[in-house]
């Protein structure tokens, strides 16, 4: 997950602390799993009733959204932890598990949708004629998602949290489902009964495809994967601003959650005394941390214009001589 489509004046991350990111995300959840309680509820109910394969797995879908909330309340809850000794860094990562499980429920439930659908495109004279009312459902369920949706991915955007990202989408999935099922459900009404199991079947393509999405950027994310150019860029450019910083190299970045952990190599004057240089990356440290969503900066000192011995190939420093 990624923010590269967020209006930010300055590429810099304005900051919101632990508990603002908490309650944003247990607020927006709480709604989400309002919506999507009424909504299973109502879809599976009257697709049954009406006889639309379609309008039942789009309820199925509306159930996994409400799992997919929990999912998200249990890591928001855990992601908030002080780090331990066993955690140093936190457990932002609970957010980045998160999203992974997330990924895998929407894989899964969209492999199931393709594969009931396909049962009934494989007896066409099973699927029976869809009453009107379940056309009624689906336009407004598609009318509750896409505003849910809305809400949710303005919320994710405000904290900034790939996990509530992953979760607006994951409500977005289902407005683009119900439009299909809409579809579906017309063409049945209008004599073409096979319709509603072909739109049953792209939904779970649908889901089965954000899902596959989801889960391998989650993937990627637990295997230390860096931030984007830009955002390296900019934290790069603050470093180098700080005052007594004549260069900087050997940015490095891994994810932890929707936190940064940089490591960053600060060539200063080799004139100065070790506590001298000492006290710029203190300087370049704090103004990373307040301007960036990074969580942690390890800063090393290099001599600038001087040869950096820890680059050269092969080389093996020798510890000096004790006296």
């Amino acid at each position: 997950m990624n923010f590269t489509d967020l209006p930010d004046d300055d590429d810099e991350d304005p900051g919101h602390s632990p508990a603002e990111r908490a309650a944003a995300a247990s607020r927006s959840t709480w709604v989400s799993v309002g919506v999507n309680l009424l909504l299973t509820i109502t879809q599976v109910v009257v697709g049954v009733l009406a006889k639309s394969q379609g309008l039942v797995a789009d309820g199925i879908h509306s159930l996994s959204d409400l799992v997919a909330d929990f999912v998200v309340l249990l890591a928001n809850r855990h992601s908030q932890k002080d780090a331990d000794e066993d955690h140093p860094y936190g457990h932002q990562r609970y957010e980045t598990a998160a999203s992974l499980v997330l990924g895998a429920l929407l894989l899964a439930v969209g492999v199931g949708m393709l594969w009931s659908a396909a049962a009934k495109l494989e007896a066409p004279d099973t699927v029976q004629p869809v009453h009107v009312v379940a056309l009624y459902v689906a336009g407004a369920a598609l009318l509750a998602k896409e505003l849910l949706f809305r809400y949710m991915l303005a919320v994710a955007k405000r904290v900034k949290s790939s996990m509530l990202v992953a979760n607006a989408w994951h409500a977005r999935s289902d407005a683009a489902s119900s439009l299909v099922v809409g579809l579906g459900i017309v063409g049945n009404l209008a004599g073409y009964p096979i319709l509603d199991p072909i739109a049953a079947a792209i939904v779970g393509f649908m889901v089965a495809r954000m899902g596959w999405s989801f889960g391998w950027d989650a993937l990627h994310d637990l295997m230390d994967r860096a931030v984007d150019d830009q955002e390296v860029a900019a934290i790069r450019r603050t470093l180098s601003e700080t005052p007594g910083v004549s260069d900087v190299h050997d940015v490095r970045t891994r994810k932890m959650g929707d936190m940064i952990v940089v490591d960053a190599h600060l060539e200063v004057d080799a004139t100065l005394t070790v506590e001298a240089g000492h006290d710029i990356a203190v300087a370049a440290r704090q103004r990373v941390m307040q301007r960036h969503r990074v969580l942690n900066l390890m800063t090393h000192v290099d001599p600038w214009r001087r040869p950096d011995l820890d680059h050269a190939a092969g080389a093996v420093v020798d510890a000096p001589p004790r006296p």
